[in-house]
């Protein structure tokens, strides 16, 4: 694979753009690679093109039924807008960009001003890929600058990909949906990610899970979309010892460089902000100072009164800061919930004794998030059938998508239905006998 054969350039490129450590470029590589031969066997699986079959009906009444057959096509050339987090994997040879590939449409992909040369330079891979194979340069295109408004608005694309913030994501939305012909556009933009922590898991481990907690929230400076930016903390001792542990292990943790100035600068200006919220309590900051372009760790502590008469602190402040909301046991995690927005994830840490509880709030969990994990942290995000990287507005901006796993392709496809074609001019998978997919075939007898 020719992003394989240009990988030491790329990563050298993306460790001088975005101070990420060469470590997590060679694993973001690989993770990007992996992406693009996922969706590859998905395409020689078949089921992607969701053929189906309505055998004809000529001797039903009151009247007879046509041949039906139906496949998925793509919607056509499609915008990917690269993330400024994740130079590789959610960028221009990312999950967007394969995903709209797989699903046979052109892409023209938005490189992000965080790390142009390295988006320069994995393009000239992919370049290179589909010349080896022989398609036409312009399956896919690379565009630099202030011209993100003017692609959504350009008739020729059909379908947005987009990973960002809510200000921009929300302001091409409005682009998309206001065009003479208006088109979809797949958004992840913002989400906080809750984690539950249920009295019987803090009672029995609450140390440990405070340590795993810290890890994940500043996990690459606190740069990810599913970073656990707020805990729901039952009050009492337990908690207490909780909030204790977390404080003492972000005390050892340094600042970190982060991906841009804007960044930095908006992440500075969100811990200002919860500094300054009525009712909010600094608990600890990480060791020393923050340089240039550096975060600092930061975690706060809040009542659920006081956040829930404040819902700026709903707003996702994006880097290695955490908000502890005190809440008064199941049924104080149940009010905080249902006055949250949309999420991508929201974590459960509970023991056996603690089944019940979550098993109430679960109905409402299903609601929040598009992600529902057990004993563990969002911020890793598996590429697989299963995975759902998606949630309700705001998290997204259609919840019943996913721009990470199997489904992801299927944000690049619509349906076409064929009645009573002659067979010669069937595509190719719906004609009979095509051994490539396995069709669904329906004789409609028992709804005669």
């Amino acid at each position: 694979m020719r992003l394989e054969h240009h990988s030491a350039d790329i990563v050298a490129s993306a460790h001088a753009e975005t101070a990420l450590p060469v470590a997590r470029l060679q694993g973001e590589l690989g993770r990007t690679t992996g992406q693009l031969r996922f969706f590859a066997f998905i395409l020689r699986e078949g089921s992607f093109a969701g053929v189906q079959f309505d055998s004809p009906l000529p001797e039903r009444l009151p009247a007879p039924r046509p041949d039906l057959r139906q496949r998925r096509i793509g919607v056509g050339p499609v915008a990917v807008f690269g993330a400024s987090n994740f130079p590789l994997a959610f960028s221009v040879a990312g999950g967007d960009t394969a995903s709209a590939l797989a699903a046979g449409c052109p892409v023209v992909c938005k490189a992000h001003s965080g790390h142009p040369e390295t988006s320069r330079l994995v393009a000239i891979a992919i370049g290179e890929a589909l010349q080896a194979q022989g398609f036409p340069a312009g399956i896919f295109s690379l565009v630099t600058g202030s011209v993100g408004a003017d692609l959504v608005a350009h008739p020729a694309i059909r379908a947005v990909g987009f990973t960002g913030s809510r200000h921009g994501g929300t302001a091409l939305l409005a682009i998309a949906q206001s065009r003479r012909v208006p088109i979809p556009m797949y958004a992840e933009m913002s989400s906080i990610n809750p984690v539950l922590l249920f009295p019987g898991a803090l009672k029995s481990r609450g140390a440990s899970i405070a340590a795993d907690f810290v890890a994940s929230l500043t996990l690459g400076v606190g740069q990810f979309c599913t970073n656990p930016g707020l805990v729901l903390l039952p009050r009492g001792t337990d908690g207490d010892a909780f909030r204790d542990a977390a404080v003492a292990a972000l005390s050892q943790l340094p600042a970190g460089t982060m991906l841009t100035d804007g960044i930095c600068e908006a992440y500075g200006a969100g811990v200002a902000a919860w500094e300054n919220a009525p009712g909010v309590r600094a608990l600890g900051r990480g060791a020393g100072a923050a340089g240039i372009r550096q975060g600092l760790p930061a975690l706060f502590e809040v009542s659920m009164a006081d956040f829930l008469a404040q819902p700026m602190l709903q707003q996702e402040v994006f880097g290695p800061a955490g908000l502890l909301v005190r809440c008064e046991g199941s049924a104080g995690f149940r009010q905080v919930l249902q006055a949250l927005e949309g999420q991508l994830t929201v974590a459960l840490h509970m023991d056996a004794t603690d089944h019940a509880d979550a098993h109430e709030l679960l109905p409402l969990l299903e609601r929040l998030a598009g992600r529902i994990l057990v004993n563990g942290f969002g911020t890793g995000v598996e590429v697989a059938h299963a995975m759902v990287h998606g949630g309700p507005w705001p998290a997204t901006s259609d919840s019943r998508t996913t721009s990470v796993g199997a489904l992801a392709l299927e944000r690049f496809l619509r349906p076409v239905c064929y009645q009573n074609f002659p067979a010669e001019l069937l595509p190719e998978a719906l004609r009979d006998g095509n051994p490539w997919n396995l069709p669904r075939r329906r004789d409609g007898r028992a709804a005669q």
